[in-house]
């Protein structure tokens, strides 16, 4: 079930009301969030994912929408790139739903759960990359500390980087099944018997380092705002603080103007280029949380663009 569904429509809807205007999902995953776009408003809908399985599912989902539909196997921050392939300079909407998709969670084979087994893969684009069993086989001790430490807040991230080397010398992890039970046992019994499952911190950092999901974001941000039209508008659900604090650093500083507060006017090309269509960032309500459990992390910022680049 998509995450603040209405929400997102509302959100967007009053700026795709023109005949051309355009709407790209960068993170289409089943569909849902671009259907009811479809339905609500005449827009076109670019939708991207870098999941092959999610583009195949989408367009079987929205093929009765015809020639409004066009989707891209790409990686959301190659969206100028997109656009340009298309024949499109400017876009009327950008809608980010960031973290794992529901279709990726339910692959087991894709090694995203750590409830069950499965090869320790990670990837959301499964043709191409490294996968998780390679950053666990090949990465230094202090890099892997690294990654759990500051991609999953993991207290015992050295810990659990020392254990993981150790084993590793006798044999390579290959499975999601032998590292949760590693992680598991290298975490303290105490703290083992409180906050979830002892495996999630880790599963978490290693999923954001083998997608460079932050990176990727980071890149994506700046590029979704520059590529939006004067009075388009951009709406991102972030799930975990890095991505909101990625998100929210640059919609805030490209809506804030830098002129000192004691000038009397503001000169042309000063002024901010996005308005901010939330105050701060929004939650699900407890109601959506109950029958979407995803959508209790959700984190909802949205804003439109006031003028075009100086």
């Amino acid at each position: 079930m998509p995450v603040l569904l209405d929400r997102c429509v509302g959100l967007l809807a009053p700026a795709l009301t023109g005949p051309d205007a355009v709407v790209v999902d960068c993170t289409l995953g089943m569909g849902g969030h671009a259907e009811a776009l479809l339905d609500a408003t005449p827009a076109r809908v670019v939708g991207i994912d870098r999941d092959p399985e999610a583009l195949r599912r989408s367009d079987d989902r929205l093929s009765s929408y015809g020639g409004r539909t066009t989707f891209v196997h790409a990686v959301y921050d190659e969206l100028p790139a997109v656009l340009a392939g298309l024949g499109l300079d400017r876009v009327q909407g950008v809608l980010f739903d960031l973290g794992v998709s529901s279709l990726q969670l339910d692959e087991v084979d894709r090694g995203f759960a750590y409830a069950q087994d499965a090869p320790l893969d990670m990837r959301m684009d499964p043709t191409r990359g490294r996968t998780a069993a390679e950053v666990v086989n090949t990465y230094a001790g202090k890099d892997l500390a690294r990654v759990l430490r500051d991609y999953g807040d993991e207290r015992f991230a050295g810990r659990i980087a020392d254990a993981i080397v150790r084993e590793r010398g006798k044999e390579p992890f290959v499975s999601t099944a032998r590292l949760a039970e590693l992680v598991r046992s290298a975490i303290p019994a105490a703290t083992r018997r409180t906050g979830g499952h002892p495996a999630k911190r880790t599963f978490q950092a290693l999923r954001i380092e083998v997608n460079d999901e932050l990176g990727v974001l980071r890149r994506a941000i700046p590029a979704a705002v520059d590529a939006l039209a004067v009075g388009g508008r951009i709406v991102v659900l972030s799930y975990q603080s890095l991505e909101d604090r990625i998100v929210k650093s640059e919609l805030v500083a490209r809506s804030t103007s830098d002129v000192p507060l004691d000038l009397p006017f503001v000169p042309e090309g000063a002024q901010p280029e996005l308005r901010l269509l939330v105050r701060g960032s929004e939650k699900a309500s407890a109601a959506e949380i109950q029958t979407n459990p995803r959508a209790a992390s959700v984190r909802l910022r949205a804003a439109e663009r006031l003028r075009a680049a100086a």
